[in-house]
């Protein structure tokens, strides 16, 4: 089921389904994410984990880091498939790259049932406050992202 969560005055758009959370790496979330986003990632996650466990009756068993960093490296490789878009002007590049954005625009974060990247994100999982401190600061001045 399609949600919209308003944060801070955005409206982040997610998906619930069992075992399988959906987050959309879209201007909304872009913009959520540019004001401390070590609070916000926190706040992001808190709030669908929560809801998921209203909707589904139990916890969502993936941990908040986890979480956090899977969300974050979809939304900076789509920052950056983006960027190197504006920069690099050769079309066949440019419809390769943007292939690999439409996976990047849709986070998928499922169990380790369903997830067979989730360990990925576990390993990484340690490193979430420093892959967020790497984070580019307001990702969307350059109005890269318009949808």
């Amino acid at each position: 089921m399609e949600k919209t969560y308003e944060l801070a005055g955005e409206q982040i758009k997610a998906g619930l389904e069992p075992q399988i959370i959906r987050v959309y790496s879209n201007a909304a979330l872009w913009q959520y994410l540019s004001v401390t986003p070590q609070i916000r990632f926190n706040q992001l996650v808190n709030t669908i984990k929560a809801d998921y466990e209203t909707e589904f009756g139990q916890a969502l068993a993936i941990g908040n880091r986890s979480l956090v960093v899977e969300i974050l490296v979809h939304v900076y490789c789509d920052y950056l498939g983006l960027s190197f878009n504006r920069l690099v002007k050769v079309t066949w590049i440019q419809n390769l790259v943007k292939k690999l954005l439409k996976r990047a625009e849709v986070v998928d974060c499922g169990e380790k049932g369903v997830d067979g990247n989730r360990w990925v994100w576990d390993l990484l999982a340690p490193f979430a406050p420093l892959f967020i401190k790497l984070l580019p600061k307001n990702m969307n001045a350059k109005n890269i992202k318009q949808h």
